[in-house]
C-alpha cells in the first residue's frame, strides 16, 4: 500500500484546513459522515451497552480517522422495541444511555475537535409507550388524540378483519387490533365494528403517526427546534418517505409487500405529499445559523424520484442505497454512479455513496462470494472506490475496521424485531443483529475495549477473532483496513479534485472502471483475475499492492488504486 501523500503516525486531531462547525457554507456537500450505533459504540460504565458518554470518549478516534461529522442513532427515552426508533419521549435521553447533559457535553467535544453532530428524529411513528398513544387508546373512535395516529375500524363481520392488506416491514399484517383489558375487542360499548385497529408499518409497538393532523406536524416542529437550540448541526430523517399515506388507504393487492420497497411507489410509501413536509423542514433548517442540514432516509423507486426530496428547496442530502444495493460488477457499479449523478445534477444536489449501515448485512459479508478474504478484499477497494467518488460519504462504524457481518449469533440473543416477526434468522434484510455487534477497540479478550473492564458484558457477543481487528491492533500497520482509511480520507483531503465536484470516466478493459477527477485517477478491477495496464501516473494509494514494471502496472483481482494525473 502505497502512502505519499500521508502517514501512519499519530496525526493532529484535525487538518488546519478543516471547517469550523460553525462557518463553512456547503459543508455538507462533499463531507464523510461516520455512523455511531449508539447501543454498539463504546460503553462508559460497564452494563454491556454504549452510551453517550463513551461515545464522547471515543470521538478522537473519529478526529484522527479524519471525518467531517457523526451521525448518532437514536438515543431517546424509548422501551427499546426496535433498538431505539419506537420513541417515547423526543426531548429526553434515555437512561441506557446517559442524561440529557451527556447528549449536551458530546455535542460540544464533537464541536471542539471539528467534527459536526447529526442526530436521528423519528417522525413516522412513535413507541406505543408515548403518552400520545396512551391518551388515544384511552379516547374514543374518531376521537381528537386518535386522530394524530391512524385508527381505522376493521373489515368483515364484527370488524375482524384488518381494514386493508398493508404488512408490516418487519413481517406480518401492519394493523393491530386495540383491545380492553379483559382481552376484548377494544371499544365494543362504544362502536358495533368492536375494537378500532392502527397502522404500523413496523413493529406493533411503533405505532405510525397520522401527518394529516396539525398537532403532529407543530410538535415535530419543536422537537427539532429543541435540538437544534442545544447545538446539533442536522438530522438524519427516519423514514423519510413514510409519513404520508395514500388518500383512502388502498389495498396493495399482493403479498411480500417488503420486495416492493424501493421499487415501486406504495401507497404508504414515498406518496408525493412528504415533500410538502420536507420543504417546511427546510425552512426551519435555514432559519437557524451554521449550515444546519437534513438528511433523508428514502427509499424511492428510481434515481429521478429520490432526487425529488434533495431539491433546492427540500432535505440538503438522501441516501443513495441503489449504490450499496450494486453488486460487485463494473458495469452495474458504473450505471449506478451515472444514474445517482445525473438524477441529483438535475437538482444541483450532491450525491450520497454508502455501503453499510445498521439495518442491512455488511459489505465485507455482502461482497463475500466465495471466501471471508476474497469478501475483505472487496470491501477495501469499494472503499477506495466510494471516496473517490463525487459528494458526500458515509462510513458504518466498524468498517473502517474490515468488520465482517457476524452470521451465527445464537437466537437468544438476538433483538431485532424483525427476526421475531418473520420466525426465521433473515430479519428484515438478513441480519440486523450481526451488523450492530460492539465494535473492538483494544485488547485481547472481550469486549476488546468495548466496555471499561475486560471481560466484562457486551449486549450482543463478539467473535474471538476481532482481536485482530480492533483500533489498537491496527493502528501503525500499513497493510491494515484502519490504516488504508485514514490515508485515503487524508489524501481526500489534500487532493483539490476529490469531494464535490466533476468527474468522467475513462477507457478500461472488462471488468475494469477508470474514473478520473481534476489531477485524480481511481481504477478498480472487480475481475478475479489480475489487470495489466500502462502507469496511470504516480501511485497515491492501493487496496491491494499492484505489481510494477518499467512501464505498466498489474492490477491485482478485487483492488482499487489511486493515482496522481
Amino acid at each position: 500500500m502505497t502512502q505519499e501523500l500521508t502517514t501512519t503516525s499519530a496525526p493532529s486531531p484535525r487538518p488546519e484546513t478543516a471547517p469550523a462547525p460553525d462557518g463553512g457554507a456547503g459543508w455538507w456537500r462533499d463531507a464523510v459522515i461516520y455512523q455511531v450505533y449508539v447501543r454498539s459504540f463504546a460503553d462508559s460504565d460497564g452494563d454491556g451497552i454504549g452510551d453517550l458518554r463513551g461515545a464522547r470518549q471515543r470521538l478522537p478516534h473519529l478526529a484522527r480517522l479524519g471525518v467531517d461529522a457523526v451521525w448518532l442513532t437514536p438515543f431517546y427515552a424509548s422501551p427499546q422495541a426496535d433498538g431505539g426508533y419506537d420513541v417515547a419521549d423526543y426531548r429526553a435521553v434515555d437512561p441506557l444511555f446517559g442524561d440529557l447533559q451527556d447528549a449536551d457535553d458530546l455535542v460540544r467535544t464533537a464541536h471542539e475537535l471539528g467534527l459536526r453532530v447529526i442526530v436521528d428524529v423519528v417522525p413516522n411513528h412513535t413507541s406505543d409507550r408515548h403518552p400520545w398513544f396512551a391518551e388515544a387508546l384511552a379516547d374514543r373512535p374518531g376521537g381528537p388524540a386518535r386522530a394524530r395516529y391512524h385508527f381505522r375500524p376493521g373489515r368483515g363481520p364484527g370488524g375482524a378483519l384488518p381494514p386493508n392488506d398493508w404488512e408490516s416491514v418487519f413481517g406480518g399484517p401492519a394493523w393491530t387490533r386495540t383491545t380492553d383489558p379483559d382481552g376484548t375487542p377494544g371499544g365494543t360499548s362504544r362502536s358495533r365494528t368492536g375494537g378500532e385497529w392502527y397502522l404500523h408499518l413496523f413493529a406493533p409497538e411503533q405505532p405510525d403517526l397520522d401527518w394529516d393532523c396539525p398537532e403532529v406536524r407543530a410538535e415535530f416542529d419543536s422537537v427539532l427546534r429543541f435540538w437544534l437550540d442545544l447545538g446539533v448541526d442536522g438530522f438524519r430523517i427516519d423514514v423519510a418517505h413514510g409519513m404520508v399515506k395514500a388518500a383512502g388507504l388502498p389495498d396493495i393487492g399482493r403479498k411480500e409487500q417488503a420486495k416492493l420497497i424501493g421499487a415501486q411507489v406504495l401507497p404508504f410509501f414515498d406518496q408525493d405529499g412528504v415533500h410538502e413536509i420536507h420543504r417546511s423542514w427546510r425552512r426551519l433548517l435555514d432559519s437557524y445559523p451554521g449550515d444546519r442540514i437534513g438528511v433523508a432516509e428514502a427509499w424511492a423507486p428510481s434515481a429521478d424520484r429520490l432526487a425529488l426530496y434533495v431539491r433546492p428547496d427540500e432535505l440538503h442530502q438522501a441516501f443513495n442505497f441503489h449504490f450499496l444495493r450494486c453488486p460487485w460488477d463494473a458495469a452495474a457499479m458504473r450505471a449506478v454512479i451515472d444514474e445517482s449523478l445525473a438524477a441529483t445534477a438535475s437538482v444541483g444536489a450532491p450525491t450520497t455513496w454508502v455501503l453499510s449501515n445498521h439495518d442491512v448485512v455488511r459489505h465485507t459479508t455482502r461482497y463475500a462470494e466465495d471466501s471471508p478474504e476474497q469478501g475483505l478484499r472487496r470491501a477495501r477497494a469499494a472503499a477506495l472506490l466510494m471516496l473517490a467518488l463525487p459528494g458526500s460519504t458515509y462510513i458504518y462504524q466498524g468498517e473502517e475496521l474490515g468488520l465482517p457481518e457476524v452470521t451465527d449469533l445464537p437466537d437468544e440473543v438476538r433483538q431485532d424485531p424483525a427476526f421475531f416477526r418473520t420466525g426465521d434468522a433473515a430479519g428484515q434484510d438478513g441480519f440486523r443483529d450481526g451488523c450492530r455487534v460492539p465494535i473492538p477497540w483494544s485488547g485481547t479478550q472481550a469486549p476488546y475495549g468495548f466496555g471499561p473492564e475486560e471481560g466484562g458484558p457486551s449486549w450482543l457477543p463478539q467473535p474471538d477473532s476481532w482481536a485482530a481487528l480492533s483500533v489498537e491492533a491496527q493502528t501503525g500497520d500499513p497493510g491494515s483496513t484502519l490504516e488504508l482509511y485514514r490515508s485515503a480520507l487524508a489524501i481526500r483531503r489534500k487532493v483539490p479534485g476529490l469531494g464535490d465536484g466533476p468527474m468522467s470516466w475513462g477507457p478500461a478493459p472488462e471488468g475494469v472502471l477508470a474514473l478520473s477527477r481534476p489531477g485524480f485517477l481511481c481504477v478498480l478491477n472487480t475481475r478475479g483475475d489480475a489487470v495489466e495496464l500502462p502507469v496511470p501516473g504516480r501511485l497515491l494509494l492501493s487496496s491491494a499492492e499492484p505489481g510494477a514494471r518499467a512501464d505498466t502496472v498489474r492490477l491485482p483481482p478485487d483492488s482499487c488504486t489511486w493515482w496522481a494525473m
